[in-house]
């Protein structure tokens, strides 16, 4: 019996999870547990900070895939390829391309970044540490750090002080 390999299968935006359902469901009734091996739709724990609450929210990592680990066979291809919601098999024509086992590893994220819902400009709160209860003005955000630039007033001269997402609240 061949291997089974990843596969990326591209679909309706939206449908990501109804097309997983569908080739779930056909395993089932075609008992092709022994070819159709998974089917997933990869999900990022992402932290969204809004109005100083933090909430971590489960986002799909690849809106418009799913991943299916399958051997490739006629059979296995025309019932992922037939499903409805499916546009087709990712790789050049209609030829579909495994993905590589680094490409398989680097699906292993860890946890996504913290999405805010404040910009360059905004007046925010400091609500924790040292500079708690002063108010400011962001300059910069860093997304890679995680962190804002705000301009506080000290000694009446404008000072940049740099906060972490979480010590910051919109006003």
């Amino acid at each position: 019996m061949a291997e089974a390999s990843w596969y990326v299968v591209h679909t309706y935006s939206g449908y990501e999870n109804k097309v997983k359902m569908d080739i779930e469901k056909t395993i089932e009734n075609r008992r092709l547990h022994d070819e159709i091996l998974e089917v997933s739709v990869p999900m990022q724990d992402v932290v969204e900070l809004k109005n100083g609450v933090r909430k971590t929210v489960a986002k799909k990592m690849f809106p418009g895939y799913v991943l299916i680990n399958m051997v490739m066979n006629d059979e296995t291809w025309y019932v992922v390829r037939n499903t409805r919601g499916v546009t087709g098999f990712v790789g050049p024509g209609s030829k579909p391309v495994p993905l590589s086992p680094d490409e398989i590893a680097a699906l292993a994220a860890p946890e996504g970044p913290v999405l805010v819902d404040f910009e360059a400009g905004d007046t925010v709160m400091v609500i924790a540490g040292v500079w708690e209860g002063t108010v400011g003005v962001i300059a910069s955000i860093n997304e890679g750090k995680q962190s804002v630039i705000i301009h506080v007033d000290m000694f009446g001269r404008e000072t940049p002080v740099e906060l972490g997402f979480d010590e910051v609240r919109k006003m």
